[in-house]
């Protein structure tokens, strides 16, 4: 699956789709990928401050625990609850059905354009 041009990445593996003030996040299909079958999707609560680069949520796989970062500082706006109920969404649609979490940014760090995070991965 080749990584949507329309998003930012990061070196941990998250994906956002900015739109305004807000982001939409979620874990890259490399990510899925290398997880194996997500089993449990832990996210933080509406109404979590954020900050960048810190854990804030827990991704479990048949093979592996997987850490979910926050890629921009701010504060969540919405859980997908959809991915809580079947955290296989996760695998089998990780930027679209499988998003994560939407958060109100503060401030976008440097983050990857699709070609370096496909640089990145080798995929």
């Amino acid at each position: 699956m080749s990584n949507p041009t329309d998003l930012h990445y990061t070196e941990e593996h998250e994906w956002l789709r900015v739109d305004g003030d807000n982001a939409v996040v979620g874990i890259t299909a490399y990510a899925a990928e290398k997880l194996g079958d997500v089993v449990y999707v832990d996210l933080p609560k509406v109404g979590a401050a954020i900050k960048a680069g810190t854990v804030v949520g827990e991704i479990e796989s048949t093979k592996s625990v997987g850490e979910l970062y926050a890629p921009a500082d701010g504060t969540v706006v919405a859980v997908n609850d959809a991915v809580v109920a079947s955290p296989e969404l996760v695998n089998s649609d990780p930027f679209g059905d499988g998003w994560l979490i939407k958060i109100e940014v503060g401030a976008l760090p440097q983050l990857l354009t699709a070609d370096q995070y496909t640089a990145l991965t080798g995929e």
